[in-house]
């Protein structure tokens, strides 16, 4: 059957209003003369009331669509809907698929004005007699009105009105469906009742149920397959195939008695519905497309849903940015770079299992951008806990789903040197520290309101003792805590709290920074996505970009738009190019020794908790940043990370070094591959070389890397690489 019919003009829709009048008029006509019947409770009044037989416009609200992500290149990587629809416009439908929704539902469509008068005359009759709707008579076009009012219906009650058995709601439906015929043509009608329609299975829309029920577009249907999707509109319900075989059974069926109508119309032969008949259903069962939990990415999947839910751009209540994720049928183009992501992926497998108590997260971030590139962890997604499964975005901080976050560690020490370094001091500046630290009074540190916050009775030492002259090189190759101290003191806690701000530097629950003497040392928690996007910053020459996830929305209507980078010039390029000079020594002569570099310009710092509670290393090139973290969500007081097996391995204590350097490594040598290499930017000599008046001795014999001022440790960590003692006796973080 092919679309004959047009939209109704002004005259024809004057005689339809007319016939339709008089339709409905002879109808109540019959019904005043009956008594109420059944529990309807229908008048003479009542009837009359709702009898306003001029069209009235129709409220079409857009249909939810799914929303699709997308990775860098184009690639789907998850799905959002309220419902599964996909709309098609008429000519992605099989014409056997419209031609078999027409004969079951309603054959004279072509034919007929917005109601079929003869079949709602004789259903509201009988209707009227039996107390109650026993008996269609819609035409498409009212179906796809019915569809419209539940489909925008937000309550219960709303929608129970919207296909409630009154006189009242199908008179409503009537001047509805002639202002519908009005305004659109046949062919368009029945394309919009094809995609609002369900279909069963979570399938919404002939596009939807197509593919999953039989793996492919609605353009692909056969016979049987059309045949199949247009009996099951009249109860989805009851032929929904995914509920068993009596289901089915049942949606084969009505597939045949859409065969037979459409034989007995000469749509089709009775040999070509014989032999669709003789077909077996072959229902595909199709995935739904899911959220994040399907996903293949879900922590980044988990970042860009709550980007969205979190910002007023896109909507100003959460219902309305809930509803413009879920129903908006957008495309969102992300940052995602799958082989970056895979390389995270395949580097944290290897030190660390899914099975582990444990968990190592990392995230990659683009410098000068801010992209975010991949984000990965070593437990899967999920709410099964049986299978080790974890349901918080431990890669992210608790605003895009993430928990509390792990202290960061000596990887925190890098915003003192940079303080320093914008303070005057130069690289061979430095300080002779002892093995212990103690501030000599409570003034000693102060937080940015002014507020005494040093401990003169806390005891901060070094992992394995050590002490002599430290400069900003030596003392942060060997990570060292009393070096870190002190210089902290030097340079002020309020100024290294803003150096690290500028930077991005915030909690991962959302709390403001703890501003406390151990501020340098690590106290505060952190995620790999924000420690990434601070040292990206200075891979960046001091450009700070905020976390990027998304750089394109394309709405329902093709409209795109694009998302630039948040950037902003946080540090002088030659501050930025000399901490990064430092840096470059923790691979070479500091706490990354045992590790080594990637072959080009690299440089990073280890972080280690407080007796290896959590463990960090956070590192950059010119063309790409990563942090990884590792440590145990239920609690890295309670379940510190020395002494357990990880990743198959027993491990004694646990250093940055140990398995987050390696994580790093793996990563970027796979991450990078390819990707020409940038060099940093030779630090100014003039300004930075030397010292000014606390200079190194001279030394009394030659010192090999690893050794000397490094206190000996080659063995991939450092005296002091860590918050010492930043937890007080009861286990709470020290300062909370």
């Amino acid at each position: 059957m092919q679309a004959q019919g047009k939209g109704v003009g002004s005259a024809a829709g004057n005689v339809l209003k007319l016939a339709a009048a008089a339709a409905v008029a002879g109808v109540l006509t019959a019904a005043i003369a009956l008594p109420a019947v059944g529990g309807a409770g229908m008048t003479a009044k009542s009837g009359i009331d709702a009898l306003h037989i001029g069209p009235e416009k129709l409220d079409e609200p857009p249909l939810p669509e799914k929303t699709t992500l997308l990775d860098s290149d184009g690639k789907p990587i998850a799905q959002f809907y309220y419902e599964n629809r996909e709309s098609v416009t008429l000519d992605k439908i099989a014409p056997i698929m419209r031609e078999a929704i027409v004969a079951i539902e309603d054959f004279r469509f072509y034919k007929h004005g917005p109601l079929d008068i003869e079949g709602t005359t004789r259903a509201m009759v009988k209707n009227f007699t039996t107390g109650g709707v026993t008996q269609g008579g819609s035409s498409i076009t009212q179906q796809y009105v019915k569809q419209v009012l539940y489909n925008k219906a937000e309550t219960d009650e709303e929608k129970a009105a919207a296909v409630a058995p009154t006189v009242g709601r199908k008179l409503n439906e009537i001047r509805y469906a002639i202002a519908i015929e009005q305004k659109y043509s046949k062919d368009e009608i029945l394309n919009r009742y094809l995609n609002i329609a369900y279909f069963g299975a979570s399938a919404y829309g002939v596009e939807a149920a197509s593919k999953r029920f039989f793996g492919k577009h609605a353009s692909q249907l056969t016979l049987s397959e059309a045949a199949t999707l247009a009996g099951a509109v009249q109860d989805p319900n009851a032929t929904d195939p995914n509920r068993g075989k009596s289901f089915r059974d049942r949606l084969i069926a009505r597939r045949n008695v859409v065969l037979d109508r459409m034989a007995e119309l000469d749509i089709i032969t009775k040999q070509e519905a014989a032999e669709a008949k003789a077909k077996k259903l072959g229902y595909k069962d199709k995935p739904i497309p899911g959220g994040c939990e399907e996903s293949e990415f879900p922590y980044f999947c988990l970042y860009v849903r709550n980007e969205i839910l979190h910002d007023t751009q896109f909507g100003k209540t959460q219902k309305a940015r809930e509803q413009f994720l879920a129903r908006g049928g957008l495309t969102i183009r992300t940052t995602l770079d799958r082989k970056m992501q895979k390389a995270a992926e395949k580097a944290i497998r290897k030190y660390v299992h899914p099975s582990d108590k444990p968990v190592a997260s990392e995230a990659l971030v683009e410098p000068g951008t801010g992209a975010i590139k991949a984000m990965a962890a070593s437990r899967k997604f999920g709410t099964n806990r049986k299978k080790n499964e974890m349901s918080i975005n431990v890669v992210a901080d608790s605003l895009h789903g993430g928990g509390t976050g792990f202290q960061a560690g000596s990887t925190m020490k890098v915003f003192t040197l940079v303080t320093a370094l914008k303070e005057g001091m130069k690289f061979g500046d430095g300080f002779s520290v002892g093995g212990t630290f103690a501030a000599n009074a409570y003034s000693d540190f102060k937080n940015c309101k002014g507020q005494n916050v040093g401990e003169p009775s806390a005891v901060l030492h070094n992992a394995e003792g050590g002490g002599g002259f430290k400069s900003l090189q030596t003392g942060t190759w060997g990570s060292v805590n009393t070096f870190f101290l002190t210089l902290e003191r030097k340079v002020g806690l309020c100024d290294v709290v803003k150096t690290a701000k500028d930077l991005g530097i915030k909690r991962s629950d959302g709390q403001p920074l703890h501003e406390v003497q151990t501020f340098t040392l690590g106290a505060n928690e952190l995620d790999p996505v924000t420690l990434a996007s601070a040292y990206a910053a200075l891979g960046a020459r001091g450009k700070f970009c905020a976390p990027m996830a998304i750089t394109e929305i394309v709405d329902r209507f093709g409209k795109a738009t694009s998302f630039k980078p948040k950037c902003k010039q946080v540090l002088e390029p030659e501050i930025a190019d000399a901490t990064s000079n430092i840096l470059e020594g923790v691979f070479t002569r500091g706490t990354m020794t045992g590790v080594g570099g990637i072959g080009r310009d690299a440089a990073g710092k280890t972080g280690t908790g407080d007796v290896s509670r959590t463990v960090w290393f956070a590192g950059y090139t010119p063309d790409l940043a990563g942090a990884v973290s590792l440590g145990d969500p239920r609690g890295p007081v309670r379940y510190p990370l020395s002494g357990r097996v990880i990743g198959g391995r027993q491990y004694g204590s646990v250093f940055g070094a140990s398995i987050p350097g390696p994580i790093w490594k793996e990563t970027f040598l796979a991450a990078l591959k390819g990707v020409p290499a940038t060099d940093f930017v030779k630090p100014d000599m003039s300004r930075f070389g030397g010292c000014t008046q606390s200079c190194a001795p001279k030394p009394k014999k030659e010192h090999r890397p690893g050794h000397g001022d490094d206190d000996g440790h080659d063995r991939g960590r450092g005296p002091g690489d860590g918050p010492i003692d930043i937890y007080t006796p009861d286990g709470s973080p020290f300062g909370d």
